[in-house]
C-alpha cells in the first residue's frame, strides 16, 4: 500500500534539529521524499507498524507531529502531480 508521510519537528533547540534529522532518515530508508516533509512510502502492513513505532519513538509529541495518510493499492488514481519536479515512481527501483 502506499503510505504518505508528513512531519513537522520544532527546531527551534539542538535536541529538535537532532530530531528533525532522524525523522527524515528513517523515511528515507522506507520511501521517496516528494517535499520537504514527505515521504511516499510503498510498505506491506509489517513495515507500515514497524515504520510508524519507530518515528513515534523519535519525536517529542509535545512539540511535533506525524501524519500518515494510507493511500492503498489503487494509488495510481489518486495522485495528480503538477509542478516542476519530476515525479518518481515509487515502486520501481532506484538506480544510483
Amino acid at each position: 500500500m502506499l503510505v504518505l508521510i508528513t512531519y513537522d519537528v520544532n527546531t527551534e533547540t539542538k535536541d529538535g534539529r537532532k530530531r528533525l534529522r532522524k525523522v527524515a532518515k528513517l523515511c528515507v530508508n522506507y520511501g521517496v521524499r516528494v517535499q520537504n516533509s514527505v515521504f511516499e512510502c510503498v510498505l506491506d502492513a509489517a513495515q507500515c507498524r514497524k515504520l510508524k513505532y519507530m518515528l513515534t519513538a523519535e519525536i517529542d509529541t509535545d512539540k511535533d507531529s506525524l501524519r500518515f495518510y494510507y493511500l492503498g493499492d489503487k494509488y495510481k488514481t489518486k495522485i495528480e502531480h503538477i509542478g516542476t519536479k519530476e515525479a518518481i515512481k515509487v515502486e520501481d527501483p532506484l538506480i544510483f
